[in-house]
């Protein structure tokens, strides 16, 4: 079952009642997992660029969707390799500010992944 996201504020994300201090990724199951993102950091160094190793990650058998919370101010943004692997597994990508991107996961329905950038 899909949780819902309670908050986010620059540093922080609640997920039902649970407060988190790092980003994260919900997985179809809901299971809340601490975001990898050394995939991203150890080819970019940074980890406001999804590598493609990092979205082989993310990506989930079966999601139709993944949403990304591109943080407070939208600086994360999908490497052009992480978008060619998500669209072809058919997985659409939507990029929207954290603060969007919560409002956009506690709506979404169906086959639902989502990645949570919680700082800039």
């Amino acid at each position: 079952m899909k949780p819902l996201i309670d908050k986010t504020e620059f540093g922080s994300i609640t997920i039902a009642n649970q407060q988190y201090g790092h980003d994260i990724l919900i997985r179809l199951n809901g299971e809340v997992k601490k975001r990898k993102k050394k995939l991203s950091k150890q080819k970019y160094g940074t980890s406001h660029k999804v590598s493609l190793e990092e979205a082989e990650h993310i990506f989930e058998a079966g999601a139709e969707r993944l949403i990304i919370g591109t943080g407070q101010y939208g600086r994360l943004e999908l490497s052009d390799e992480a978008q060619v692997f998500f669209r072809q597994n058919r997985c659409s990508v939507q990029l929207l500010s954290t603060p969007d991107a919560v409002k956009a996961w506690n709506n979404s329905k169906g086959m639902v992944i989502g990645m949570f950038h919680i700082t800039c």
